[in-house]
């Protein structure tokens, strides 16, 4: 990788050493694949067809100098952080500034098999400026051991270390006051550090897969007064129904990153096969019929071959986060958010919660609904996850003006 010092903040650019993509090569060369049973599909796995199309592509096909170069143009930076018992590390993120004086400061935050470039569709809409919409300046930072910045050196970075590194990140950029977005663990680590660092520095967030405990009678009566005594009606049925096919039969590669992410780390980080396979599964499966190219996804897995760390750094949160497999991904019984909080329903997500849990989140200014997209809906739709923005956001929105002087119009 090459870089520039300039102060505190460092441009940054993506430069594989050309003996990296030779290996690459070579392993891919030599691959050996195992064995498919006849009709297996995709309930099994990812199909065996599939994986030899993707890997003689990777290895004969895809031009990464090429997808590098593009993704070269993203305004990327790497910064030191130092956290707390876990000394100094280097971060990489993107942050691309609207031309709007008083733009909306939003941090975006990934997670897994998703990374930095989540976000790179969606740029171009939220730092758009326009009078019928507000703009952002948008940080999107690669979570410690994923992408390009450094992974933690030691046991135990958990929600505490997330919310130190972020806002010391926001604050170094001049961001005092800032609202958040996120999925998967963006949206898992929102819950935790939301309700610390608001409202002091988090304004208000947003996240695309809202899960939450159901409502309890000491800490939502009416709640589940309400769930008691009204039958779930076909909707909710259907919903608990396709979240407990995704619990019993989509995964079980959880239960491996919080048990033995070392284990599962050796064929990560040794095998490109192993690595596309195991996270190629998850981009078809997890989206809502996206029309995945073979491109697109050797791009994204990619970034995984190609991290700093590794690509084993980056499942070793759900280790830390469910302490080793004991709790329910950090997610506990946490404070609900006192700040302004949105949340969107994408049909294709992983979990389906009624949507009167939604109060559940906290204080709740923003519900949106769509009949299409998934997991990855900035990558899938950002026009819509950005309209949610623009809606939460936006005039007559429900958190509208909540960063003083930042109304995100010109």
């Amino acid at each position: 990788m090459t870089s520039t010092k300039i102060a505190e903040e460092t441009p940054f650019e993506i430069a594989v050493p050309d003996a990296d993509i030779e290996l690459l090569k070579k392993k891919l060369e030599l691959a050996r694949f195992p064995d498919e049973l006849e009709g297996a599909d995709w309930s099994y796995g990812a199909p065996l067809a599939d994986i030899k199309r993707l890997v003689s592509h990777w290895k004969d096909g895809f031009d990464w100098r090429k997808h590098e170069a593009k993704i070269n143009e993203l305004p990327m930076f790497t910064r030191d952080i130092d956290v707390d018992a876990f000394g100094t590390l280097n971060i990489h993120y993107v942050h691309q500034q609207s031309d709007v004086k008083n733009a909306i400061p939003l941090l975006f935050v990934h997670g897994w098999p998703g990374h930095f470039l989540e976000v790179e569709k969606m740029l171009p809409m939220l730092t758009a400026a326009s009078p019928d919409h507000p703009s952002f300046h948008v940080v999107a930072p690669s979570l410690p051991g994923y992408g390009f910045s450094e992974g933690a050196h030691k046991p135990g970075f958990k929600a505490p270390q997330y919310a130190e590194l972020f806002n010391k990140l926001m604050v170094a950029l001049g961001y005092n006051e800032y609202v958040y977005q996120g999925g998967d663990w963006g949206g898992i680590l929102g819950k935790a550090i939301v309700p610390t660092l608001g409202p002091k520095h988090i304004k208000a967030w947003h996240t695309n897969m809202p899960i939450m405990n159901p409502p309890t009678l000491l800490r939502n009566p009416l709640l589940f007064l309400q769930m008691l005594l009204t039958p779930f009606n076909k909707t909710i049925r259907e919903g608990f129904e396709y979240t407990q096919r995704f619990v019993n039969l989509g995964s079980g590669y959880s239960k491996m990153h919080m048990t033995k992410p070392q284990t599962i780390g050796y064929s990560l980080a040794d095998s490109p096969v192993g690595l596309l396979a195991w996270i190629y599964e998850k981009l078809v499966a997890w989206t809502d019929e996206y029309p995945w190219t073979d491109d697109e996804v050797l791009r994204w897995i990619s970034i995984y071959y190609f991290s700093r760390a590794g690509p084993a750094a980056s499942v070793r949160i759900y280790y830390e986060m469910s302490e080793g497999g004991t709790a329910t991904l950090g997610l506990g019984h946490l404070s609900p958010a006192t700040v302004p909080t949105g949340v969107s329903y994408f049909p294709g997500e992983l979990i389906r919660l009624p949507k009167s849990w939604a109060a559940l989140m906290g204080k709740t200014v923003y519900v949106g609904e769509h009949d299409k997209g998934g997991h990855f809906a900035a990558f899938e739709v950002p026009e819509v996850l950005a309209g949610d923005m623009f809606k939460m956001y936006g005039k007559g929105g429900g958190a509208f003006g909540v960063v003083p002087g930042k109304s995100g119009y010109d």
